[in-house]
């Protein structure tokens, strides 16, 4: 027998899987959370980014275009799949979006690769900014999150800025972290836990910066949030409603965005927190 094999012990701890995954071993799965995303930024010089948030339910105009006819035609649900077109437009202005600041942000500095666009890297508005960034041959992020449901990722973001994250606030750390622009689409419970922690996160001056936010889509918004009772009630000041831009429109956004980075995000770069 092997005598160097026998007397060999347990193993590196770190090496050791069935210690990483329990509760004590949490601290380290969190850290490696922090550190590993940390590595692969600085590798490839990303120091900002525009974040985009919204549903991951939304379809493109094709595939709500193709989804209504076969309800049509198979006695679906047909409210539903025109709702379904209704809210495509999203999808369609988050791709041309993100392809335009794509364009504008590789034209700033290549080698520090200013102002990436990042999502959550799932489907719906997710895939539209990404597809849009990667349909201008520009860099983008995805930061998904591990699910017990099916595949979360979409295949627009780059692969070496592909992050599965086990937790949800190291997640929403990075999605903060780096931040010099926000886009939040519709959406449903996550687009307002994600947008409403960035309001506190400004609000009471934890994030160093104010980066432009837009909240895109009247209609949708308008019904969802009222915003302007919480002002009315006192329970935020007046001027809180100017922390944020709302419009339908892509060219208001996107000149939003870049005139204030012009002003604000291009003399400095570096977290947000």
């Amino acid at each position: 027998m092997d005598r160097k094999a026998e007397s060999k012990g347990p193993g590196k701890a770190y090496k050791n899987e069935e210690f990483i995954d329990t509760r004590d071993a949490r601290p380290l799965r969190i850290l490696a959370e922090y550190l590993e995303p940390e590595a692969r930024f600085k590798r490839l010089h990303v120091h900002d980014t525009i974040i985009f948030f919204g549903s991951a339910r939304t379809l493109s105009k094709d595939e709500a275009s193709a989804a209504l006819e076969t309800a049509k035609a198979e006695g679906g649900n047909v409210r539903h799949a025109e709702m379904q077109l209704h809210m495509a437009r999203y999808y369609e202005d988050a791709r041309t979006l993100a392809h335009r600041l794509s364009e504008w942000s590789m034209n700033l500095d290549r080698r520090e690769r200013r102002f990436l666009v990042c999502t959550g890297g799932g489907p719906g508005i997710m895939e539209a900014a990404n597809r849009g960034a990667s349909e201008a041959n520009a860099l983008n992020i995805g930061l998904t999150i591990s699910m017990p449901t099916e595949e979360f990722d979409n295949p627009y973001v780059t692969r070496d800025l592909s992050f599965e994250f086990h937790y949800f606030f190291m997640r929403k750390f990075w999605f903060s972290y780096m931040a010099k622009a926000v886009v939040v689409m519709p959406g449903g419970f996550g687009t307002l836990d994600e947008f409403f922690e960035l309001m506190t996160l400004i609000q009471t001056l934890k994030m160093k910066k104010r980066p432009p936010i837009v909240l895109f889509g009247s209609e949708f918004w308008s019904k969802v949030l009222d915003l302007e009772a919480l002002a009315s009630f006192g329970t935020i000041d007046e001027q809180d409603l100017d922390l944020f831009l709302r419009t339908d429109s892509v060219d208001e956004a996107f000149d939003f965005i870049t005139s204030e980075l012009a002003t604000i995000g291009l003399s400095d770069s570096g977290p947000s927190l």
